[in-house]
């Protein structure tokens, strides 16, 4: 794992994500972002399967199970319905991070609207920042309709990433990418995680448009799976994510630290 250097005193949540990404760009290859569902596959090993995630990741998202994943795939659909037959909820995530030393590896939650209502934004804002969280990715939340939250994570400094796509129109990728925190989320393909697919001739392309109007760093994502992938979007990009390819390790019961070694590039 790339060190993330230690935040500036005072320094707000959302930094910590933008220092350990450009911390590990500063190395020649891509940070990696590894997502787990929290409690899959085995909920009293939360804690063990995160720490060990976090030692070799750059950030790591925590995806809290919802009954309709509508932007996930076959892999995370079954973790996130193992976990909650198992009784995760956010609530219970919450009260295992608390349970944890610090990680100095940064945390988003990615979560679907509905259990951050649920929970009330403001309450729920204010205890993410007191467990370790320094952002969240919700999918099923337009761009447009995100200023409540957005508005609740503020005065806490956690950040709220912004995905976009190769379909997204250009001025409106100007204006998601410009208000993304934490770092931007391209996402690399139309539809649902997990699939692994060549990426598009035009890939290239679209990262560049993307990087030209981002203030954070930019990491892909979307079925992502081996080297070669982090190796074909090295210099485009700052990070790459890992979702489902990472959550099938750990239901075989592999080293998450071990795989994650393996996608690195060798330094330049």
């Amino acid at each position: 794992m790339t060190a993330t250097p230690p935040p500036a005193v005072g320094a707000a949540p959302r930094e910590r994500i933008v220092s350990a990404l450009r911390a590990a760009a500063k190395h020649g290859q891509p940070a990696l972002v590894a997502f787990v569902t929290a409690g899959f596959p085995s909920r009293v090993k939360f804690r063990e399967q995160l720490t060990a995630v976090a030692s070799e990741a750059d950030v790591v998202e925590i995806g809290v199970p919802f009954s309709d994943p509508m932007a996930d795939g076959v892999t995370i659909q079954r973790s996130s319905e193992q976990a909650l037959r198992a009784g995760v909820t956010l609530s219970w995530i919450l009260d295992e991070l608390e349970s944890l030393p610090p990680l100095a590896t940064p945390l988003l939650l990615m979560s679907y609207m509905n259990p951050l209502l649920a929970y009330g934004l403001k309450a729920l804002a204010s205890r993410c920042a007191r467990v370790g969280v320094c952002g969240f990715i919700v999918p099923d939340l337009p761009f447009d309709e995100s200023e409540e939250l957005r508005a609740a994570l503020a005065p806490h400094g956690l950040a709220l990433v912004q995905m976009v796509t190769p379909v997204t129109p250009p001025e409106r990728l100007a204006k998601v990418a410009g208000a993304s925190q934490g770092f931007v989320y391209a996402v690399t393909m139309t539809g649902t995680t997990g699939n692994s697919v060549a990426a598009p001739k035009d890939i290239a392309d679209y990262l560049e448009r993307v990087r030209a109007v981002a203030t954070v760093p930019v990491c892909a994502g979307f079925g992502i799976r081996a080297r070669a992938q982090v190796e074909a979007l090295r210099g485009m990009v700052d990070g790459v994510i890992v979702g489902s390819a990472l959550v099938e390790v750990l239901e075989r019961g592999e080293s998450p630290q071990q795989w994650l070694a393996t996608l690195r590039p060798a330094r330049r």
